[in-house]
């Protein structure tokens, strides 16, 4: 029992915070149109530049430049192995692989083609081990990144998808 409290309590200190912020979905033919969620509030992307960068500052031997020598080729490698049809899994990071986007069923094998029935291909990732959605909502926890203000209407905090070319999410998954 007392294992068990230990570990909650360094879950607790440990956890990471995703700063959100509240918006209504906005699309005319959505089912959500007019409903409040949330949405992480990203401060930064790293390119492979700046994570060896952030790497090298780890207690590590290794320059950023190696690192990101090493990292380059991995995404290379990845890429390739990902459309020779091979899945690329990173251990406690994610399974890579490429997935097919439908336009269509068709009725039978005989009338599936390609041209109808497919639309193309996708990048996949699915989280795995140390990385699992199960582990993020143990160790993740939100917080409000700034109060949404309802008197004026839109007020800080509150937005709408689809105003920077995005195309609109489902925030139920």
């Amino acid at each position: 029992h007392k294992e068990i409290v230990n570990r909650l309590l360094i879950t607790q200190k440990n956890k990471t915070m995703i700063r959100y912020k509240k918006y209504q979905m906005t699309g005319e033919k959505s089912p959500l149109k007019g409903l409040w969620y949330a949405r992480p509030v990203i401060e930064e992307t790293f390119n492979i530049e700046t994570l060896a960068k952030h790497m090298a500052n780890h207690n590590t031997p290794y320059s950023a430049g190696l690192i990101k020598g090493v990292l380059t080729d991995m995404i290379a490698c990845t890429k390739e192995l990902i459309l020779d049809g091979k899945n690329v899994k990173l251990d406690d990071l994610a399974i890579f692989s490429v997935g097919i986007v439908s336009k269509k069923g068709a009725a039978s094998a005989a009338e599936f083609t390609l041209a109808n029935n497919v639309k193309g291909l996708k990048l996949r990732a699915r989280a795995t081990g140390e990385l699992s959605n199960a582990q993020i909502n143990l160790e993740g926890q939100l917080k409000e990144a700034f109060k949404y203000n309802a008197d004026n209407g839109s007020g800080n905090g509150g937005s709408t998808p689809g105003g920077n070319g995005e195309e609109e999410e489902n925030p139920l998954g």
